[in-house]
């Protein structure tokens, strides 16, 4: 499967997004979509994540409350709606997909077992 993400930008503070993640094939035959982030001079780090198949959530601390994953099986897309954008939320943003667990490891969502299908990534500016 490939992943197409896009939605990406520059806004300023307080500012609100929408990142598109397009799969080329049915999201539903895996069982974990989620997105990650890596900000200039950070490791990378779980956003959110969505299991397919009881459509559970997970989000890390810092995010929740602003962001919302989301999908649409017909279009095999996902979604990630951020709100209310801080400086720090300035970072490549990536989605994954793969027959995974959608868990929770000190704090971040992470994909059991890693994640074999990457997205290209988009960036996410958030600055005034």
């Amino acid at each position: 499967v490939q992943l197409q993400a896009s939605g990406g930008g520059s806004v300023q503070p307080g500012g609100s997004l929408r990142l598109s993640c397009a799969a080329s094939g049915l999201i539903l035959d895996y069982s974990a979509i989620g997105w990650f982030r890596q900000a200039p001079g950070k490791e990378r780090e779980g956003v959110s994540c969505i299991s397919t198949i009881d459509g559970s959530t997970h989000y890390a601390d810092s995010v929740k409350g602003r962001f919302t994953i989301s999908r649409d099986n017909a279009k095999n897309t996902v979604y990630l709606q951020m709100n209310s954008l801080k400086p720090e939320d300035t970072a490549i943003y990536y989605c994954v997909i793969d027959y995974a667990a959608c868990a929770v490891v000190a704090g971040k969502p992470v994909l059991i077992p890693d994640p074999r299908y990457w997205g290209q990534g988009t960036l996410v500016t958030v600055s005034s």
